[in-house]
């Protein structure tokens, strides 16, 4: 098992390390702003009332992320950046993320977070988010009277979740074990 661990590692670390270590700040912060911007046209796409739904609320975070799963245990990394789309101020994030259970290969996803409130969005910022085991996430079809939300999944009162994979958008959510919080060198 340990020996299975350490070459997860070494795969991952071979898989982010050096395109990270190599790049500028600048490149990296741009990276994640280009990577933000294809996948809102990806799911502006998929999900046409999202657009409203992003513009429309106090802020919004898009991430992507690739992770690796070998055997009975797997983990991912990625990045993003959250905009607050009253005073436009990013903030540019990570994630890390740990699977358990069979399974072997690497899977690659994006997910768009819709803050309602600004409130939520500032402790998303401020204090990271943490999606557990314990995590429960519902499709919205629908609902308040409106369509805005369609494809959705609500991860708390105000706070909604796109999970957009190659083949579009996700109807259940496999983020669980995912932490959320600041990007230090890039802020």
């Amino acid at each position: 098992m340990r020996n299975l661990l350490a070459l997860m590692a070494f795969a991952m670390l071979g898989m982010f390390g050096p395109a990270n270590a190599e790049s500028s700040k600048v490149e990296r912060q741009q990276e994640a702003r280009s990577m933000a911007q294809a996948t809102l046209i990806h799911l502006y796409t998929s999900a046409p009332s999202a657009r409203k739904a992003v513009e429309g609320a106090a802020g919004y975070a898009v991430f992507s992320d690739v992770g690796v799963k070998i055997l009975m245990a797997g983990g991912g990394t990625g990045h993003g950046i959250v905009i607050d789309n009253k005073t436009k101020h990013e903030t540019f994030m990570k994630m890390a993320e740990l699977q358990a259970g069979p399974g072997f290969g690497v899977t690659k996803f994006r997910v768009v977070w819709v803050f309602e409130k600004k409130a939520d969005m500032d402790r998303f910022v401020n204090s990271g988010w943490e999606l557990g085991a314990q995590s429960t996430a519902s499709a919205q079809v629908g609902g308040k009277g409106t369509d805005l939300f369609t494809g959705a999944l609500s991860i708390t009162p105000g706070v909604w979740l796109y999970q957009i994979t190659e083949n579009g958008l996700a109807v259940d959510l496999t983020a669980k074990g995912t932490r959320y919080y600041k990007d230090d060198e890039l802020n």
